[in-house]
């Protein structure tokens, strides 16, 4: 375990409302998520960043000797730094010197599991190290060794700009050859009228949490920030008998660069396409407001910031005093306030959820013709049978089914209305 140790930063050149306090304590929670040992978080605010050392030349002066100290062996700075700034700091401190970006994507190579998902996190490491491949390309030369240094691997030692955008255009083809495939799949949906639901929200948030218990599965949950990096779907029956299909995607955060927010738009996409977004808000946390706009600037960056919203504020369960949830309320878009983990107030969303969904259903009274038998077992799976009797002419049945279903079937003339 690597002994880190922390600098955060505060410029007041920047427009961010974060607290300096709360700045440091998110940077610690990334720094434990990639299992370093954390010695000492200092802080430091600015006007605006040097062009040789970020902070000060007094302030990078004071690291040496704390390093030396504290027997350090990373250091990490909350924010981004050119890839001047990154050489400088590590020639005068000695140490291993990463940013936040560097942090945040250590982060996804360890929880990336499936191709498609290596592959993004791949994308977004060369997309941040193309730029700064100076002087003798001290970042390439130690990927591969510890925190912030692991991905794309040693054999990326000796590239060069043209073999790295090389590499970077091939990713981009490979994911857009998934993207593509993931378009059939959603367009097959659409055909079948299948309705879609997005889970969206900050890291840690109680996103998969959710997702398992509203469709009673069993996905892997951490404590731990960015455990989902690749899209996960799931089919949820609402209790009119609606199938639609829910996604959980991969957590926002605080000052998310952009280029992440790029290189994870094929995983973002199920966002993009949802008929309708569940944003997941920790309504215990202190920062929830903090982290609701941070979450409404990255949807607005992918463009689905007037989407239908319902705001699913989780971790109830946490809250001593719940005399104030009333009041906290009035700040949300459609507020439900629930706890995923323990099963409170699911009833609730699950009811507006399908509140938004069911102008796509209707109660229809039909006769089935008997040569048609396998309707019947379509409708308990596309709807809800409320009634049915077995009749000489055919099966005479009342059901709430989608509109298309219906329309599709009449149209065929494969079953007939009882007026």
């Amino acid at each position: 375990m690597e002994r880190a140790l922390l600098v955060t930063i505060k410029l007041d050149s920047e427009k961010n409302s974060w607290k300096i306090e709360d700045m440091a304590a998110e940077l610690e929670e990334l720094a434990h998520t990639c299992r370093a040992e954390v010695v000492n978080n200092i802080w430091c605010q600015r006007d605006k960043p040097t062009a040789n050392f970020f902070i000060g030349k007094g302030k990078a002066e004071e690291l040496v000797y704390i390093c030396q100290e504290e027997k350090i062996d990373t250091v990490i700075f909350s924010h981004d730094f050119s890839g001047t700034q990154q050489r400088n700091l590590e020639e005068l401190i000695g140490k291993k010197t990463i940013d936040r970006t560097q942090l945040i994507l250590d982060i996804f190579a360890q929880h990336a599991k499936t191709p498609e998902g290596k592959m993004q996190v791949e994308l977004a490491q060369l997309q941040y190290l193309l730029p700064r491949l100076v002087g003798k390309g001290v970042i390439l030369s130690r990927l591969g060794g510890g925190i912030g240094t692991r991905g794309p691997g040693e054999q990326k030692l000796e590239v060069d700009r043209r073999v790295l955008r090389k590499r970077i255009e091939k990713l981009k083809g490979d994911l857009k050859h998934l993207s593509l495939h993931r378009a059939t799949l959603r367009k097959k949906r659409k055909e079948n009228a299948t309705p879609t639901a997005a889970l969206v929200g900050y890291t840690s948030a109680g996103k998969s949490t959710l997702l398992n218990t509203l469709t009673n599965t069993n996905q892997p949950v951490r404590e731990s920030l960015f455990t989902t990096l690749d899209p996960i779907s799931r089919i949820l029956k609402l209790t009119n008998g609606q199938n639609i299909v829910i996604s959980d995607t991969v957590g926002f955060l605080n000052n998310l660069p952009h280029h992440l927010v790029e290189a994870f738009k094929a995983t973002l996409e199920e966002v993009q396409e949802a008929d309708l977004l569940v944003h997941v808000l920790d309504v215990g946390n202190s920062l929830a407001h903090e982290r609701q706009k941070a979450v409404a600037e990255v949807l607005k960056e992918l463009e689905v910031e007037n989407k239908p919203i319902i705001t699913a504020l989780n971790k109830i369960d946490l809250i001593d005093d719940k005399s104030w949830l009333h009041s906290l309320s009035k700040d949300f878009v459609h507020p439900v306030f629930i706890s995923a983990k323990f099963k409170q107030g699911i009833n609730v969303l699950l009811e507006k959820i399908q509140e938004y969904f069911q102008p796509a259903m209707v109660l229809w009274k039909g006769l089935i013709p008997y040569s048609r038998m396998e309707l019947v077992d379509l409708f308990y799976r596309q709807g809800r049978v409320e009634k049915i009797e077995y009749q000489q002419k055919g099966i005479k049945i009342t059901a709430n089914i989608p509109k298309s279903l219906l329309y599709n079937l009449l149209k065929e003339k494969e079953i007939s209305d009882i007026s």
